[in-house]
């Protein structure tokens, strides 16, 4: 997906498609239900509800425990779309399902792209055959640190300023709330992870996730059995052989796993190494309630199980 930047909105360019920032439903909305907020995860749509408050309901278009990595589209999918004046995506080619829902849905959204402006990890994708080649847009899950939120949460207010110019003053209120939680959950993560010594910061992942976690509260990645950006890849012989060595070499007491992926490389891997399989972290998705029902909830509760993984 290419992806020119204008200021903090991004205009979605496809094959065949441009989605422009223009119209006047778009600019000049009425009130309240003027804007139709439609957010691409439920974590995003989490974050965009905090910014736009009691002004605009949004919603999301995969549902709760979807693998944005292994979603079909659902009938509805597009008319969700076709009808959103406002499209939130966390962008760097996260979203690879959305291009064919966007030709389908046709029209003109604004589309913000939460995280314009930062600058991603580059990374090495393997194929099934264990060859490699470069992941251009860089790895996206920079959600996984709430400091880099704080970006999206600055995007989203700006773009949805832009979208409704008379509920400005509200989105820039909402947002300063909640980069101030955003702040707090910051703080308690660093401080959870004090609980763990310096030499058991190590993990282990199924596929690559936790880089910026890692990086943001001095973990070192030892390995991840399958060297991939999706929970849809698979391990070759020579991958599983190189993650118990490395957890082996290590010391590495966990192997962590979101929830929606498959634990049973992980139980072999486990069984030779002597490690425990935490599988219950919810990194791309929230939950319907408990324990992850909003985006602080979910990391909130996903560095309990790391630190309880590695103590």
């Amino acid at each position: 997906m290419k992806k020119k930047i204008l200021s903090i909105v991004s205009l979605l360019t496809l094959p065949g498609l441009v989605l422009a920032a223009c119209g006047s439903a778009q600019t000049e909305p009425a009130g309240s239900a003027a804007i139709k907020v439609l957010a691409s995860t439920t974590f995003l749509a989490d974050i965009a509800q905090n910014i736009t408050g009691d002004r605009a309901q949004v919603e999301s278009l995969l549902p709760a425990g979807a693998d944005p990595h292994a979603y079909q589209e659902a009938p509805t999918d597009v008319a969700k779309i076709a009808e959103s004046s406002v499209l939130i995506l966390n962008g760097m080619e996260y979203e690879h399902f959305i291009e064919p829902l966007l030709e389908n849905a046709g029209g003109q959204r604004l589309v913000i792209e939460a995280t314009a402006g930062l600058t991603p990890h580059e990374m090495e994708e393997h194929t099934a055959e264990g060859e490699e080649h470069a992941h251009e847009a860089g790895d996206p899950h920079m959600w996984l640190d709430p400091n880099l939120v704080i970006t999206y949460v600055e995007n989203i207010r700006d773009g949805l300023s832009e979208a409704d110019p008379e509920g400005a003053e509200t989105y820039k209120a909402n947002a300063d709330a909640y980069i101030a939680q955003l702040q707090e959950l910051d703080a308690f993560i660093k401080d959870q992870v004090e609980n763990v010594p310096a030499e058991r910061r190590l993990l282990v992942t199924n596929h690559e996730a936790l880089g910026y976690f890692a990086e943001r509260y001095g973990f070192e990645v030892v390995d991840t059995i399958i060297p991939s950006l999706s929970t849809e890849a698979n391990a070759s012989a020579q991958e599983v052989a190189a993650a118990i060595e490395a957890i082996k070499a290590t010391g590495a007491p966990a192997i962590f796993l979101g929830e929606v992926e498959n634990a049973d490389l992980a139980n072999q891997i486990a069984d030779e190494t002597g490690v425990k399989v935490v599988n219950s972290l919810y990194l791309e998705t929230l939950t319907d309630g408990e324990p992850a029902a909003t985006y602080i909830d979910m990391m909130r509760f996903n560095v309990t199980q790391i630190v309880d993984g590695l103590k």
